[in-house]
């Protein structure tokens, strides 16, 4: 088969050697089309033979918790199957091979051919300060008033995209990482110490952790954006129920109307 195909392409696909089968720099660029045009196939046969299965929707996102937004549209977007990615990467990659059929999240640029993204929600995020640090007592805190201050991240920079672009606009010069074991450990983390602190979003039910204080963020407040992300020419018929459902809830919950000022 392998063989027949080259054949009928004209170019080689795969090459042996003594690590093994590597895909040539032809296969490279025929393996995602490749795969697209499978899942398409697989979709197209399910629908003739009337065997829909749900939809399946990863999310990603550690400090964050995607499942509280995407929570509250699953009821009105059909049958849903959800899943937990490791990053962003992960998820594209799992998309484009077929694997789910959307994902939600944050979206950030370059993002590779193939796949679309609808903007959802802007969550504005306070910071989360130990009582003994100098602005604890603060109504309200600037961003840049943090310079001075330990940002506090539950893993590592990089792989934490919203934390890393604050840290560069507002001039953070301490960053510190630790392990990603939830939301409470990550709090009582940040109140052990006086100079650390971390960004929860505004809204998010903080645990009864002792010695710590969480501050609203103003001029500008912070948002962080939730995308919905799915692969392009998806024959799923569930993904456009869940599209509308995010749509309905975000004028209803005036998700897309937050000013984070100047």
């Amino acid at each position: 088969m392998r063989r027949r195909l080259e054949s009928r392409l004209g170019t080689e696909l795969f090459r042996r050697g003594g690590d093994g089968v590597r895909l040539t720099e032809a296969g490279r660029r025929f393996l995602p089309p490749a795969r697209r045009a499978v899942a398409a196939a697989d979709a197209a046969v399910a629908a003739v033979a009337g065997t829909d299965r749900p939809l399946r929707v990863d999310v990603w996102g550690h400090l964050y918790a995607p499942m509280r937004t995407l929570a509250r549209v699953a009821g009105r977007a059909g049958a849903l199957v959800s899943g937990h990615g490791r990053d962003l990467p992960s998820v594209t990659t799992a998309l484009l091979h077929g694997d789910i059929d959307a994902a939600f999240g944050r979206v950030h640029p370059p993002l590779p051919a193939g796949l679309a993204h609808h903007l959802v929600r802007l969550e504005p995020v306070d910071a989360v300060l130990s009582v003994e640090h100098p602005l604890a007592a603060e109504p309200a805190v600037r961003p840049d008033q943090l310079r001075d201050s330990v940002l506090w991240a539950p893993g590592a920079l990089d792989r934490l995209d919203f934390l890393h672009r604050f840290a560069l606009r507002f001039g953070i010069r301490s960053t510190a990482t630790g392990v990603n074991l939830g939301l409470a450990h990550l709090i009582t983390e940040v109140a052990e110490e006086p100079r650390r602190f971390s960004l929860v979003p505004a809204d998010v039910p903080l645990p009864e952790v002792p010695g710590f204080r969480s501050v609203p963020l103003v001029d500008p407040t912070p948002l962080y954006a939730w995308s919905l992300l799915w692969r392009t020419g998806s024959g799923h018929p569930g993904l456009n129920g869940l599209t509308l459902a995010c749509a309905e809830e975000a004028g209803r919950s005036r998700w897309l109307e937050y000013d984070p000022g100047p």
